[in-house]
């Protein structure tokens, strides 16, 4: 799959547990049937994340979760949505494989130790290993950063946060967890709003909403110690030029941004049917 392989039948999305028939709900749902993944992932559609584990299947998705550090999650429907539970450190450790293109790094709780003199005592390597491509990885953070730029999590650039950056909210039934977990190249950093004892925050709490602005006063507040730079594509990615709203092949009225595909990705042939025009000449790369 690419960041534009299409997921259909979002307004019928119903599982079949032990418990019952169950029925994702989602109140940002934009109503259509079809999206692709990069779409999905901006406006944080729940229905296409519940039919595209159905469809992948669970097993991956638990393999790749504790690939990258958050283990015991549930093999249930509802993993797709985040019905497991997870710590802050985890979910933000987790997230650190998309910009490090593919390697999960181990948290330190001390970097290094110095003595009164100011020499070094001893210190606490870094260690990591490689869990995902980095291809993979680099589509995957495009697409993070599309929920800064276009999605829910798009009030991070009014709240004063410049430069290349990707990240995800999160909010759990009743308003109860409300999560932002956003990266540069530099650093990754997550925001857990909730109650020791659970109970709903408010009505409207969500990640957006409460966790996202306390990311964004961090992200600013350090910019200058923790600067971050554009993020750079890893070899063996084909790029094309794509109309930003139907994700098919640009016509001269089509509003463009470049995607990112993989060896054997499906790459659009079609002609945006939303834009009139002729289709644009490839734009020719080196």
């Amino acid at each position: 799959m690419s960041p534009v392989s299409t997921i259909s039948g979002l307004r019928q999305v119903t599982v079949t547990a032990p418990e019952g028939v169950w029925i994702p709900r989602d109140e940002r749902a934009s109503g259509q049937d079809t999206l692709t993944l990069r779409q999905a992932l901006l406006e944080s559609n729940n229905a296409a994340a519940v039919l595209l584990q159905q469809r992948v299947g669970s097993r991956p998705v638990l393999r790749l979760a504790t690939d990258l550090g958050v283990t015991d999650q549930p093999d249930v429907p509802s993993l797709a949505l985040g019905s497991g539970l997870v710590t802050p450190l985890d979910l933000t450790v987790a997230f650190a494989v998309f910009p490090t293109l593919g390697y999960r790094v181990h948290p330190r709780g001390l970097v290094s130790v110095e003595d009164a003199d100011g020499d070094l005592v001893s210190r606490v390597n870094i260690e990591s290993e490689q869990v995902l491509s980095p291809q993979v990885s680099f589509q995957m953070l495009t697409m993070l950063e599309d929920v800064i730029d276009r999605g829910t999590g798009a009030s991070a650039r009014r709240l004063g946060v410049h430069g290349a950056v990707g990240g995800k909210t999160g909010t759990t039934n009743d308003y109860r967890d409300a999560w932002f977990v956003g990266f540069n190249s530099a650093v990754v950093a997550g925001v857990w709003a909730g109650f020791d004892q659970p109970e709903k925050i408010r009505d409207g709490a969500t990640g957006a909403q409460v966790a996202l602005p306390i990311w964004a006063d961090f992200m600013r507040r350090t910019a200058g110690r923790l600067q971050g730079h554009a993020f750079q594509p890893p070899g063996d990615l084909r790029t094309e030029e794509l109309c930003h709203v139907s994700y098919l092949r640009p016509g001269d009225a089509c509003p463009t941004y470049v995607e990112y595909f993989k060896d054997d990705d499906d790459i659009p042939s079609r002609l945006c049917t939303i834009h009139r025009g002729p289709m644009k000449q490839r734009a020719q790369r080196a």
